[in-house]
């Protein structure tokens, strides 16, 4: 199965949630609204499709011209292992190769970790930087 790229946010709500909800992001998932609006307020959002079925996404939030912060990247899990995760992120760091920090945060653990590494990432607590974070409700 070809796998296709394209710019801009998932304009169908329902594969959007669908996606939200396969990766387990229950946070977004239960304010659908709030979700669609997040994600057509994205500085920078790339779809990944195949057969015209959303299976992948990555959105990015920030300035875009010194710092881009890539608020969210998901597979789907049947489609998981076949390159889409770091098609998303490569085109996506080329969309932004001019600015100088691309931040993220996610989960720890070692899948996550040899990910990111992969793609050149150093994680906060492997260097000289601290992260902070303040979670809502």
């Amino acid at each position: 199965m070809e796998i296709s790229y394209s710019e801009g946010p998932p304009q169908d709500l329902n594969s959007l949630l669908a996606l939200y909800e396969n990766a387990g992001w229950k946070a977004y998932t239960r304010a659908p609204d709030q979700l669609r609006l997040a994600v057509q307020q994205s500085q920078f959002a790339l779809k990944a499709l195949a057969d015209n079925q959303l299976v992948g996404l990555i959105r990015v939030v920030g300035d875009g011209v010194t710092i881009v912060y890539i608020q969210d990247i998901l597979v789907h899990t049947d489609f998981q292992r076949r390159g889409i995760g770091k098609a998303l992120m490569e085109q996506t760091l080329d969309q932004f190769k001019h600015c100088r920090q691309k931040v993220l945060l996610t989960d720890d653990n070692p899948m996550t970790r040899g990910f990111y590494e992969a793609l050149g990432f150093a994680s906060c607590d492997q260097g000289s930087l601290v992260a902070f974070v303040r979670m809502g409700k």
